[in-house]
């Protein structure tokens, strides 16, 4: 009986720059399951973050190259996933309703109740629901820790805008959290 040899990241990164199929392959394997919710988080279903799957990992294979072992590869590959899903997202969709910052209004609190009966797949569900430009600014600053200037690099936008996106998304999350009373979501993925 043939045991199956155990890769490390380090070998499949080494493998994968050589051009070997079965390592990139494996790194898949390695990766995919971690990178789809990645990319669920600027998707509208689960088909389109499969194809922001799928066309980030054509990316990270063509850039292994400019992968120099500074850092975490998987950080390296997360990166490349959100920039794949951003560009994705402005090709087949239209993009960003901008809000001015004077307009988004005051941040109402929520009901501790409420969200103390909310976990992690409730509020997956409730942040897939934001419009699209809101979302993503969500997701590129509360969860990617991406500066509002960056995000704004990112989606073309000024970095007020970024700001103002967020207010938004932080303000309709909170109203949903509060109106839910905290009852439990299904996930919509």
């Amino acid at each position: 009986m043939l045991l199956e040899h155990k890769y490390t990241i380090d070998e499949l990164v080494k493998h994968c720059k050589a051009g070997e199929r079965k390592s990139q392959e494996l790194l898949y394997k390695q990766f995919a399951s971690k990178m789809l919710g990645v990319c669920m988080r600027y998707a509208t279903d689960r088909m389109e973050a499969e194809d922001m799957l799928q066309n980030g990992f054509i990316k990270v294979f063509q850039k292994m190259s400019d992968y120099r072992g500074d850092g975490s590869f998987e950080g390296w590959v997360r990166r490349i996933m959100v920039h794949s899903s951003i560009e994705y997202y402005r090709k087949h969709h239209k993009m960003l309703q901008v809000v001015d910052i004077e307009s988004a209004g005051n941040e109402p609190s929520v009901n501790p109740v409420a969200a103390a009966n909310l976990d992690a797949k409730d509020l997956m569900v409730l942040i897939q629901q934001l419009s699209p430009g809101y979302r993503m600014v969500f997701n590129l600053y509360a969860i990617e820790g991406y500066s509002h200037r960056e995000i704004g690099e990112i989606m073309g936008i000024s970095e007020g805008a970024s700001k103002s996106q967020l207010s938004r998304a932080r303000t309709i999350l909170k109203e949903q959290i509060t109106r839910s009373g905290g009852k439990r979501y299904e996930y919509a993925g």
